[in-house]
């Protein structure tokens, strides 16, 4: 069995594509695999995937899908995917020099998933930070470590045993928003083993672009159903009593604070903040009294009050003034 498949979603990214393989592609080591999922692009994106392919068909699995999003791209790879282990790759960032090597050896741990650290950069190679995947190191489960539902819930600094999801009938959720949100809580629920690598493996690039556009705004109400799925998720196996703190305040970070001060951004005057808070006051009328939430960050908790009361001008007005001190300092 190829111990390692390395799956990446391609969409409209001709810009980006190249550097991307580049940084991945080890001819003279064996045992990985490299798939690409070509998801419905318009731009040359696939041309330039074809002729990655063509180079290296003893390593690289090209296959072209009709437009179904992130999700729909992932799960295609995953069904094809012949590795023990699978990593994805959204193809607009890129590997770490040694990256690959270092990852496939990585893998005589033996964990069910590895958490690994990355760095945002600009489209010039500018590191912006350090980020550490997790702030638990060894191996633990979740159980062990619960505030883990806090981490980044992102697909692209992990490493997963293909088993987690085949064995559990976990899979990404089709042309939906938050499919890291969907799928990643019930990973962290089924893995046993679970490690942190202190290694700054993963580029994330940080691509210019303006406010989410109003006719977007809406979308932000898909983290509703995520959330249900989630939940539900713990529910149906029996977890929720045992994380009903932790997911609450997952549930406030991301679906609340998060989602709304995006929708806010692009519109402070946007009716969907009111249904995000209406959601999360409906699910979690006792939220006060959730120690996490009680030992928020005070900026968090300024935003929360604001929000909770509907004071979204001045959600509007804290959040234009933190973006231009981020970017005065970037």
């Amino acid at each position: 069995m190829t111990k390692l498949s390395i799956v990446i979603p391609v969409y409209n990214v001709e810009k980006y594509l190249a550097k991307c393989l580049d940084s991945i592609i080890y001819p003279q080591i064996p045992d990985y695999e490299i798939i690409i999922i070509n998801d419905g692009s318009t731009d040359s994106s696939p041309e330039i995937a074809e002729k990655y392919a063509q180079k290296y068909p003893s390593l690289i699995k090209l296959v072209s899908t009709p437009n179904g999003g992130l999700g729909h791209a992932r799960t295609e790879g995953l069904a094809i995917a012949s590795g023990e282990y699978i990593q994805f790759i959204d193809s607009d960032d890129y590997l770490a020099e040694n990256a690959v090597p270092e990852i496939l050896e990585s893998l005589k741990l033996g964990y069910d998933m590895a958490i690994f650290d990355f760095v945002p950069v600009t489209e010039s190679g500018r590191r912006l930070s350090y980020e550490t995947g997790c702030k638990r190191d060894g191996m633990f489960s979740l159980e062990e470590y619960p505030e883990l539902l806090f981490e980044y819930l992102s697909a692209w600094n992990k490493i997963y045993k293909k088993s987690l999801f085949t064995d559990n009938s976990i899979t990404y959720p089709d042309r939906i928003w938050f499919e890291d949100f969907y799928t990643t809580p019930k990973l962290y629920a089924a893995a046993e083993k679970i490690t942190h690598i202190g290694k700054p493996w993963y580029n994330y690039l940080q691509r210019p672009g303006s406010i989410l556009r109003n006719k977007n705004l809406a979308r932000n109400l898909e983290i509703i159903q995520v959330c249900d799925e989630v939940l539900g998720y713990y529910k149906s196996h029996g977890l929720y009593e045992k994380y009903s703190r932790q997911l609450e305040y997952t549930v406030l970070y991301n679906e609340l604070i998060t989602s709304t001060t995006r929708v806010n951004l692009g519109d402070k005057k946007s009716p969907v903040q009111a249904e995000l808070l209406d959601y999360f006051l409906r699910n979690f009328p006792d939220y006060k009294s959730n120690p996490y939430i009680n030992s928020m960050a005070p900026k968090l908790k300024l935003l929360m009050h604001l929000i909770t009361h509907k004071h979204y001008g001045s959600v509007n007005l804290i959040m234009k003034l933190n973006n231009r001190i981020k970017k005065k300092n970037s």
